[in-house]
């Protein structure tokens, strides 16, 4: 079977799920799309008011503003990459989700992660995060730095979206201006994978993660 027909039998058992209380105010439940060959896979918390409605991944206001910074700042289309979210149904109104909503919902993540194998998974804000590493961390002292993970898979943690659109500034040290050092980062090792499927993946992750140290420090000079 294909990468394709793989996600979509696993896309047929989210529809299904009645595993937890999420599915009583679900609308359309959200399981991901994108590159099923991407070697780069984008994970968030969980689907907003828009993506519940539409039943796609990162669509409202905080998806408008992800498509941009990966369009202007990585140079690279969204749909290159494979996006999703640790929970597949919209915790009512927006709230995070529980430990046990992401305990009973996270084996369809993993089944995607193992169909897709990805070589580097963005954490998309604190929650998909602390979600990867199973403890809570910042992720104003995390972003922008890659946590091996099982598989030989690297976390790279950013901002959530929806935090930048409460964070409006773009001056240096902002969480934007952050956003965009990161989004340039995930540019960079997209094209560098592309180009060479076969790259040392530990010397781009090092590669990377010192060009990134680099331009912070910079601004603090």
């Amino acid at each position: 079977m294909s990468k394709i027909e793989d996600l979509e039998l696993v896309g047929e058992k989210i529809k299904k799920c009645d595993k937890c209380s999420l599915k009583l105010s679900r609308t359309n439940v959200v399981i991901g799309e994108g590159d099923p060959n991407a070697p780069i896979m984008f994970v968030g918390e969980g689907p907003g008011a828009n993506e519940d409605l539409q039943g796609r991944p990162f669509v409202g206001r905080a998806g408008n503003l992800l498509d941009k910074l990966l369009k202007e700042v990585a140079k690279v289309d969204r749909d290159k990459f494979y996006i999703t979210n640790v929970v597949k149904c919209r915790p009512p109104k927006n709230r995070v989700p529980t430990t046990e909503e992401m305990e009973k919902c996270s084996h369809f993540l993993i089944a995607q992660i193992e169909i897709i194998k990805p070589k580097i998974i963005v954490a998309l804000g604190l929650t998909a995060l602390n979600y990867f590493l199973k403890q809570v961390v910042p992720i104003t002292k995390h972003r922008g730095k890659f946590k091996e993970w099982y598989g030989g898979i690297y976390i790279f943690p950013t901002f959530h979206p929806s935090y930048l659109l409460r964070n409006r500034s773009e001056k240096e040290g902002s969480p934007l201006f952050y956003a965009k050092l990161d989004m340039q980062a995930i540019g960079y090792m997209y094209k560098q994978l592309k180009a060479n499927p076969n790259l040392d993946l530990k010397k781009l992750v090092e590669t990377t993660e010192k060009g990134i140290i680099a331009a912070e420090n910079k601004i603090k000079k």
